[in-house]
């Protein structure tokens, strides 16, 4: 007995109640053989004397292992360890116990590990940021928005509204959205086109495992969205790699590619490359259109900031040309609200969405119902495309006062294309200037300075640098450039 009350620490102090701690320990002792099969525990009442406790605590302790399994009562001879678990005996210190795993960090069994989803989560906490071009959530129709979900959330059927949806998303959303592209875009799609997702991560995984067979060939730009090429990677596929100039994807490197490999799918940003920003040039949308039809490959058009383009009106997608349905459009909201709500879209032929949408329901059921109404509504209202358009001039100033601020300060250290639209500049830093020590060096002023690695391989990308001004005020802005001007 006096065994057993060292074998059985009861924490009074614990958040977890007593009798529950006395039966994880018990469960613990017969599964490491200490208690044996058919060994006989001590009555509620000993064993209630023994660890200072209320029997009653006891007598709850017993029964939840009973109801699990671990013990049997017979009648009035007592409680027992079941007779129906396997004979258990005494773990025996070997080399690899005695090594003190963690189970909670490394498990027993083994894990495999892929080189190319090993990339860095970036969190900005800094006051001040040149990021990869995020928006100012600061302008975000917040008050509109929370009004919109609130009555999402209390008006109408609650069974209909809380409960399954279509996993194409929102039909209120789309129909919405079908409007809109037919205004801004020149799509002219009914509901059927549209899947709603979580964002354009979405999009890709979809595309990538439903639409890609290992070893088939994809193509992307040597500076790309690295999330894309982890899609594809993780699809099996071989990736491709075509060069960019001032005018965009370099399409008869395109064609003399296709002219040796069968190219399954070709993802681009052509609207402003990312992250260079430069836009892809008419004649070269209408040769990569042509050689999607003439080789049969997939485009993924990947429309990441349509709505923010300063010099005219943005360029019609490729998606709006297409008429033989090569094209796959993508976009999302969170260059247009916050990256905080989820929420993007994904335009096809029907018979592609139903194959997506198909695979998505296994892997996420439906979107957020309620934040996709909630859109809608302010879509019906023209509350977003009046957020969109105060936006637009502000990033508009921003870009302008940013790079006037860099002229002035940095011309001679960090040069730059203007860009015509976006919300980042894409920048060339001098070779004598060590671009990681200064971004350690920025944050240290509170600032936070997206370096550009991440976007190709190192020569490629060497001394480049994605700085996003959208996310700042002018002030902000200032004091930036400025605390980099006395760094460098």
């Amino acid at each position: 007995m006096q065994i057993l009350a060292t074998l059985i620490v009861i924490d009074r102090d614990a958040l977890q109640p007593v009798y529950l701690q006395l039966a994880n320990r018990l469960m613990q002792l017969i599964k490491d053989g200490t208690l044996p099969v058919a060994h006989r525990l001590l009555s509620t009442r000993k064993m209630a004397e023994l660890l200072k406790v209320h029997r009653k605590t006891v007598v709850r302790a017993y029964d939840e292992l009973l109801a699990q399994g671990w013990l049997e009562s017979e009648g009035g001879n007592g409680t027992f360890v079941s007779s129906n678990l396997p004979q258990l005996e005494l773990e025996k210190l070997s080399a690899k116990s005695q090594t003190n795993i963690n189970a909670l960090k490394i498990a027993g069994f083994s894990v495999g590990s892929a080189d190319h989803l090993k990339r860095k989560m970036i969190k900005t906490t800094q006051q001040y940021h040149l990021d990869d071009g995020y928006p100012d959530s600061r302008l975000a129709p917040l008050p509109e928005l929370s009004r919109a979900y609130r009555t999402q959330l209390l008006a109408g059927n609650s069974y209909v509204r809380f409960g399954y949806g279509d996993t194409k998303g929102s039909l209120s959303l789309r129909e919405e959205l079908c409007n809109y592209f037919a205004e801004t875009r020149g799509l002219n799609i009914g509901t059927e086109n549209i899947l709603i997702t979580r964002g354009t991560v979405m999009g890709l995984y979809l595309v990538s495992a439903a639409l890609i067979k290992p070893g088939e060939h994809v193509v992307v730009t040597e500076l790309s969205w690295k999330a894309a090429s982890m899609n594809f990677l993780e699809a099996q596929a071989i990736v491709h790699k075509i060069a960019v100039d001032e005018h965009g994807m370099i399409v008869d490197e395109l064609r003399r590619l296709c002219l040796v490999k069968k190219i399954r799918l070709v993802y681009l940003t052509p609207h402003h490359h990312y992250p260079t920003t430069v836009p892809m040039r008419a004649d070269r949308r209408m040769q990569l259109l042509s050689l999607a039809e003439e080789f049969g490959f997939i485009i993924f058009e990947d429309d990441y900031d349509y709505d923010f383009h300063y010099l005219n009106k943005p360029l019609q997608p490729l998606a709006s040309a297409d008429k033989t349905g090569h094209v796959i459009y993508c976009g999302s909201f969170t260059k247009s609200i916050a990256p905080a709500f989820r929420v993007g879209y994904l335009v096809a032929s029907e018979n592609v969405v139903q194959q997506l949408a198909q695979l998505r329901r296994i892997v996420d059921r439906q979107g957020d119902f309620m934040l996709e109404n909630s859109i809608a509504e302010l879509f019906k209202l023209g509350t977003i495309q009046k957020h969109l358009r105060k936006s637009l001039r502000i990033y508009r100033e921003r870009r302008d006062v940013f790079c006037d601020l860099m002229k002035h300060h940095l011309n001679d250290k960090i040069h730059f294309q203007v860009p015509e639209g976006g919300m980042a500049v894409w920048a060339i830093a001098n070779p004598s200037i060590d671009i990681h020590d200064l971004s350690l060096k920025a944050l240290k002023k509170d600032i936070y300075i997206n370096d550009g690695s991440g976007f190709g391989e190192a020569s490629t990308v060497k001394n480049s640098l994605r700085l996003g001004f959208a996310s700042s005020n002018l002030a902000e802005l200032e004091y930036i450039v400025e605390t980099i001007t006395k760094l460098l």
